[in-house]
């Protein structure tokens, strides 16, 4: 058996690292020209030459670092912040006109390609506390807070928090146009093994079921069989079990989506779609109607309430008989997870379950109830005498996510 993968990778964020890698070498190169222009006023003038030899050496050995979000780590954020602050704090060593005379920094604008970088790695809270180390620091460094101090501190906090909550918005629609990709994939996979299984499968099973029908004897009842196969197999490939999202964000390369088409050892720990694991006990005489999208849970969870609902179907055909129709409805909410399974027999008598739990056969309360219980859920039944029997399965989503 094969496994294809189709891996389509997407990433709106990777021009601005680019963008900014750019903007750094430029900028280290502006700082170094506006310090050669006016460097015969600096009363220090070595200060500002070993800095911005640092500053040019950090800036060059660290462009990988810029170049995507992988790589631009807290410690080397942190680091650079540190970088840009110390040039911003020895001006005043350099020029002991600095806080007197309106003037650039040693750093100059230099120093937003620093505050950019948060802003671009985690959004506009990032940026916001960078931005306001970087208002603090030119503020002791000119003494007070002076009009074009100010004026510049607001035009760096507001950009940065701009461009990190735009960046923000652009990683929540890759996500979006991510998970769209994928169920258009699934779906068109699901379309042509539902051609596959129409042509075989299924053509076969409504053969025997016919042939069947038709011989009588035990071939009836293998055709009885063969039927109810097919009607399951159609609910099952009509009802659209498509595979859990498997979107995954990598912070170098953006979003990504993997379409797997056959998965043979699935991860232990990814959500199980529910539907799939109720599916296969819809039949002839059992309906299954579901949401046209996956019901995801924890696999404990959703093993647990499927093994409930087969429970619940165990007493329809035992105590309804076999001739009985059961309705399976699943329901996917924000908070919570709701199947309901109803069926036509004759109802449970006023008081038989308490009875039936005094004299031990603790079927429903241990198979349907317990196991409801260990998920933080509840199992209600409701039964008129006549009218047949309902139950009436709740996880919460909170709860569930625990197990």
């Amino acid at each position: 058996m094969v496994e294809r993968e189709r891996v389509v990778r997407m990433s709106v964020e990777q021009p601005l690292w680019r963008a900014l890698t750019g903007y750094r070498v430029l900028t280290m190169g502006y700082a170094v020209l506006i310090f050669a222009a006016s460097g015969d006023r600096y009363e220090r003038p070595w200060i500002g030459v070993v800095y911005l030899a640092v500053m040019c050496v950090w800036t060059l050995a660290t462009l990988p670092k810029v170049a995507n979000a992988a790589g631009c780590t807290r410690r080397f954020l942190v680091a650079d912040l540190t970088v840009a602050l110390t040039g911003i704090l020895l001006t005043p060593l350099a020029d002991a006109h600095a806080q007197t005379i309106e003037g650039p920094t040693l750093p100059s604008i230099w120093t937003a390609g620093s505050v950019l970088a948060f802003a671009i790695k985690g959004g506009w809270r990032w940026a916001g506390f960078a931005s306001s180390l970087v208002a603090v620091a030119n503020i002791v460094e000119r003494g007070h807070p002076s009009r074009d101090t100010v004026h510049n501190v607001i035009l760096v906090w507001v950009a940065s928090i701009a461009i990190g909550y735009v960046v923000e918005v652009a990683r929540a629609s890759e996500r979006t146009l991510a998970r769209a990709l994928e169920i258009e994939a699934a779906t068109r996979e699901r379309e042509r093994l539902a051609r596959d299984i129409h042509d075989s499968v299924l053509q076969v099973l409504a053969m025997v079921q016919r042939r069947g029908t038709a011989l009588g004897g035990e071939a009836a009842e293998l055709g009885r069989m063969a039927g109810e196969q097919e009607v399951a197999l159609r609910t099952l490939v009509a009802g659209g079990i498509a595979r859990p999202s498997l979107v995954s964000e990598d912070e170098s390369e953006g979003a990504v989506v993997r379409v797997v088409e056959v998965d043979d050892e699935a991860d232990a720990s990814a959500p199980v779609d529910l539907r799939a694991l109720i599916a296969p006990r819809a039949g002839s005489r059992v309906t299954l109607s579901e949401p046209g999208a996956p019901v995801l849970l924890p696999p404990p969870a959703a093993r647990e309430l499927a093994a409930a609902v087969g429970a619940a179907l165990d007493n329809v055909r035992v105590h309804a008989g076999e001739g009985a129709h059961a309705w399976i409805l699943i329901e996917d909410w924000s908070d919570e997870v709701i199947v309901t399974v109803r069926d036509d027999g004759p109802g449970i008598p006023e008081g038989r379950l308490a009875q039936a739990e005094d004299e031990g056969r603790m079927g429903v309360a241990l198979s349907i109830r317990g196991r409801l219980r260990d998920l933080g859920g509840s199992a209600e039944v409701v039964s008129v005498p006549g009218q047949g029997t309902e139950v009436e399965l709740k996880v919460p989503r909170g709860k569930a996510e625990k197990q």
